[in-house]
């Protein structure tokens, strides 16, 4: 006779999705540190998403984000200092400062971005590829319309 599996409880199905994203972060940030982007930080890539292509000001980076204006300028300054963002006037604002993404923060998420494609066909050569599509199929389906979502940081810090 067969012995019955034991139940699974609740609270592991987020702790293995945390730990699930936790790896693929984690490997991404190796990966970008040995690609000449040591300084970028999880954090870091809601950031440079959340300026976008036409720049942003730092208060409305703050409500992109979910957080305070001054978190939102402290994370600014970082990224500037190691030249991932820049400052700029608005052209059609003289008493606004824009954020923008530099080359260096463009090259560091069409990276990210190369290295996701990677760690996503490691996942499909460990598991098959068919189990990974049905993973994304099914969180697709339990994960709100709006699942890309830029104020993760606020949303963990609130």
């Amino acid at each position: 006779m067969a012995t019955p599996e034991p139940a699974r409880p609740g609270f592991h199905l987020p702790l293995l999705l945390l730990a699930g994203f936790r790896t693929l972060i984690d490997d991404l940030h190796a990966e970008l540190a040995r690609e000449g982007h040591p300084e970028l930080r999880p954090l870091h890539g809601f950031v440079l998403q959340a300026v976008g292509a036409d720049g942003t000001t730092a208060t409305e980076l703050g409500q992109r984000l979910g957080i305070s204006k001054q978190a939102a300028g402290k994370t600014v300054d970082r990224l500037v200092a190691v030249g991932y963002l820049e400052r700029t006037d608005d052209p059609s604002d003289a008493r606004r400062r824009l954020v923008r993404v530099t080359a260096r923060g463009a090259d560091g998420l069409r990276r990210s971005a190369e290295i996701f494609d990677r760690l996503r066909a490691q996942w499909a050569d460990t598991l098959g590829p068919e189990r990974v599509t049905a993973m994304e199929d099914d969180l697709r389906t339990m994960a709100s319309a709006n699942w890309f979502r830029l104020d993760m940081p606020g949303w963990f810090g609130g």
